[in-house]
């Protein structure tokens, strides 16, 4: 069962400790500032001590390390020494998440004070135990009746479940006040794997009680590796969930900020040629924001605005009768309220592109169809303007040698 799990959740852990590391490396080079939250770093560390203790565990790799160290059995005090170091971090990590910084300072200080006098308190009795005969599978059974080994299980288990009881009891009280989905939703889920480790600790405790009073939890050696391995990884997971959110969340942004600002291109590109002078400045091509892996937030503010500004130039050729000839072919029993206004105001730019570069233009004009629409955030109008350019083709460029006509050559019905 160990052989079984361990790898299973050396990858989830190593996966989780790489994608943290790729975002501290990203912050020491200054490009993001959410890797410098000391949270983050606890959580790194903790995933990488963790994917090595499950490394380390694994039977084909235990036999190396006791062989490379000359030592019988060294791994389990350097396995589980990363785990009471993974629960110090873990609980550092909830405390930057739940307190004040001070406050969570002060506490991560204390917690990793009591991880290393535990630490050292294992070394020891580990020390006197001195163990012979290599059991890579077993090891917790086959010196239940040695005392050293049973104060050895009393303080690394002890602290082991006292570690999960606070981690289960204080992520399930700070996820009803979460403010974020993610973060309520990952700490329950840690107070679920928290949970179940418990079944691990017991059984491990039963064992060296069992050796005394005369009963085996021998049969129960591959349900408490299964436990121990699948409440970790929940535990794992449950941490890793808000960052995953958040990774995600920033993902979706930067890919929809270049789609947006692709879509709008045509029609940027061509009603800024209409008047150049709205363009504050000239952009930096798409390509190079794509290979640094940029947004266009700003971009994006410039691009919207100056298509605007470009409505407003094109105002005065507006003629009234091409906008009753638009509506009434781009009136459909589908296509209604926000759809119609961005079809015909798309025809209606066409149109005033035509007239204006014969410079003609109208004695009263109109309005655009889009003037009366409420646009009152970012994503509306971005939403809105999308349309437009969906429903947009610019005229072919010899449009001023040819009669003004009502019907936008290439439109979409």
């Amino acid at each position: 069962m160990k052989d079984l799990l361990h790898p299973l959740c050396l990858i989830i852990a190593g996966t989780g400790f790489l994608i943290l590391l790729r975002d501290l490396l990203r912050d020491r080079r200054g490009t993001s500032r959410s890797a410098s939250d000391p949270a983050l770093v606890a959580l790194a560390v903790s995933f990488l001590a963790s994917a090595l203790s499950f490394a380390v565990s694994i039977t084909w790799v235990w036999v190396r390390v006791d062989g490379f160290f000359g030592v019988p059995n060294i791994v389990v005090p350097l396995a589980q020494s990363l785990v009471i170091l993974v629960l110090a971090l873990q609980s550092t990590v909830l405390a930057y998440w739940s307190r004040p910084a001070e406050q969570a300072r002060r506490r991560a200080k204390h917690l990793l004070i009591t991880a290393a006098v535990v630490i050292a308190g294992m070394a020891v009795l580990f020390t006197l135990l001195t163990p012979a005969t290599q059991r890579p599978v077993d090891f917790s059974l086959y010196y239940a009746h040695d005392p050293y080994y049973q104060g050895y299980v009393l303080l690394y288990f002890g602290t082991y479940s006292v570690a999960e009881i606070y981690l289960a009891r204080s992520c399930w009280k700070y996820a009803r006040t979460a403010g974020a989905p993610s973060i309520a939703a990952g700490l329950r889920l840690v107070t679920i794997g928290a949970t179940i480790t418990l079944a691990y600790s017991s059984i491990r405790i039963a064992a060296i009680i069992g050796a005394e009073v005369g009963f085996s939890v021998s049969h129960l050696n591959g349900f408490a590796w299964a436990c121990g391995d699948i409440g970790a990884t929940l535990t794992q997971i449950g941490y890793f969930l808000p960052v995953l959110a958040a990774r995600t969340g920033s993902l979706y942004t930067l890919a929809r900020e270049h789609f947006v600002y692709a879509r709008l291109d045509n029609l940027w590109t061509t009603l800024v040629r209409t008047d150049p002078g709205i363009v504050l400045q000239q952009p930096v091509p798409q390509r190079e924001y794509l290979r640094q892996r940029k947004g266009l937030g700003y971009e994006l503010i410039r691009r919207r605005a100056e298509i605007r500004d470009a409505q407003i130039t094109l105002r005065p050729y507006l003629s009234e009768a091409a906008r009753r000839d638009i509506e009434a072919r781009r009136a459909r029993p589908w296509r209604r309220g926000r759809r119609l206004a961005a079809a015909v105001t798309a025809d209606q730019l066409q149109h005033a592109l035509v007239l204006h570069t014969q410079g003609k233009p109208v004695a009263e004009p109109t309005e655009y169809a889009d003037s009366a629409l409420v646009l009152d955030t970012v994503r509306a109008e971005e939403q809105h303007l999308l349309r437009v350019a969906a429903y947009f083709h610019a005229p072919p460029r010899s449009s001023s040698d040819s009669p003004v006509s009502t019907t936008p050559s290439g439109a979409r019905t």
